[in-house]
């Protein structure tokens, strides 16, 4: 999976189709990323059943979408990419943002 924690991706398909945000979570077995502020859940709780709550509430937080639906959001470019990976002179993996007129740019 191209995608880390901490990247910042753009959403390109679903109900939060545009929206940008940080990546909190990847799971790379499940193709699955956690993107702050975009799918969020509400879980209604119960008074005195948890220990982060206990007087319960309404609890919001972002949901699991597929990895193919985001894409890496470039701050250089200030745009989302298409990402490769290429292998430097001395045999260390970089990232890459493919780029349309045939020029990549390093994105780590």
């Amino acid at each position: 999976m191209k995608i880390k924690k901490g990247d910042t991706v753009k959403v390109i398909s679903g109900k939060d189709k545009g929206k940008t945000g940080k990546v909190i979570e990847v799971r790379p077995r499940e193709g699955k990323v956690r993107v702050e502020g975009v799918a969020t859940m509400k879980r209604h709780l119960k008074p005195n059943k948890s220990r982060a709550m206990p007087e319960g509430g309404i609890f919001e937080k972002s949901g699991l979408i597929p990895a193919s639906k985001v894409m890496l959001y470039s701050d250089q470019l200030k745009r989302p990419v298409r990402v490769g990976l290429k292998v430097t002179d001395k045999g260390k993996k970089r990232r890459v943002a493919i780029g349309r007129e045939g020029k990549d740019t390093v994105l780590d």
